[in-house]
């Protein structure tokens, strides 16, 4: 008996809470005491925040349903200060040879888009010439794909004075969150390769002003030092596929002796071979090719590319969860990424 006395008063209290509700619409307080939650509870919820259950989302979801109460997201975002928006801004310059679809950056801006639409938030992707726009500076994060030379790009944006994380290589004066493979781990091993194979006059291709591209040169150099061999570097500041065919014939034009070309992009790799066969060649028998990326391009190269394999996507998601904590005023720290020499044919 007494029991049912229980759940009456339960059945009273809940109706009393109803009653009482205005008649020209429910609040956000309103449906937070219909559902038993935080005000905070019911907006994660409404927008299908993976940081409410699902029970909890579904409750809550349905009560707004049946008392037609629609979320003013304008309004929401306005209380607190937020967009729910974090700007994504790809530091290279897109080009016919060098497009926005190659795997990087589209692989990491699929990893960071899935992390922050899942989140509640909307992706403002941008390159470095429209990260001036007002839309870009409301955001409540910014995700950089890309330092720069000499971290040109880093000091640009760093005065937008939001959160930042970037993708590229930490360095001592770097205070920035920075998300990033072992670079420098990445050119040792295909040092390791070519000594292992004979190679004694390798070249690197690339423009070590970039901080990437300058740890995976470290990597290499410190590798080959150790056998008493001295790599030849042919800068090139475009990583591109014509780039990487100018090298090689300006390598051929010198009359300069090479059996090996480490080349820190996949196209620049690819470039090379094509000049190397135009200058009659055979790759690998008179020289060999490591490229940098392990890109689906390299792959189905003829022939296919031996490469550094980076994880663009868990890259993309682990930047988007750090620039999300850094929103959230909470602690994030840099990290770095494993990669692998996949050998293939050249």
């Amino acid at each position: 008996m007494m029991r049912i006395q229980r759940g009456l008063r339960h059945v009273t209290r809940s109706r009393k809470k109803t009653s009482g509700l205005p008649r020209d619409g429910l609040t956000m307080a309103d449906l937070a005491v219909l559902a038993g939650v935080s005000k905070i509870t019911v907006s994660r919820a409404l927008a299908d925040s993976p940081l409410v259950s699902a029970r909890t989302r579904e409750r809550v979801q349905r009560l707004a349903r049946e008392h037609g109460y629609k979320l003013n997201v304008n309004a929401r975002n306005l209380r607190l200060r937020r967009s729910h928006t974090v700007a994504v801004i790809v530091e290279m310059q897109p080009s016919s040879d060098r497009t926005m679809w190659d795997p990087y950056p589209l692989t990491l801006l699929g990893g960071i888009s899935q992390e922050l639409t899942s989140s509640g938030y909307s992706v403002l992707l941008t390159t470095r010439e429209g990260a001036d726009a007002a839309a870009v500076r409301g955001a409540d994060g910014v995700i950089l794909l890309g330092q720069g030379e000499r971290e040109d790009a880093v000091r640009r944006f760093d005065k937008l004075g939001l959160p930042m994380v970037v993708w590229g290589a930490k360095s001592a004066s770097d205070r920035h969150v920075v998300v990033g493979s072992d670079n420098r781990h990445g050119g040792a091993s295909v040092a390791e390769r070519f000594v292992s194979i004979g190679r004694r006059h390798p070249v690197f291709i690339g423009n070590p002003e970039h901080p990437e591209i300058a740890e995976r040169l470290h990597g290499f150099v410190d590798e080959l030092a150790r056998h008493g061999i001295k790599p030849l570097l042919m800068r090139r500041d475009e990583f591109t596929l014509t780039s990487g065919v100018d090298a090689v014939h300006s390598l051929a034009r010198r009359k300069v002796r090479f059996d090996s070309i480490f080349a820190c992009s996949d196209l620049l790799a690819m470039g090379a071979i094509r000049a190397l066969v135009e200058l009659g060649h055979q790759v690998p028998s008179d020289v060999s090719v490591v490229g940098y990326d392990d890109s689906p391009l390299g792959a189905s190269f003829l022939p296919p590319l031996s490469s550094v394999r980076q994880d663009w996507q868990e890259g993309g998601m682990l930047l988007a969860r750090k620039v999300l904590a850094l929103v959230e005023g909470k602690q994030a720290q840099s990290e770095v990424l494993s990669t692998t020499l996949v050998l293939r044919a050249t």
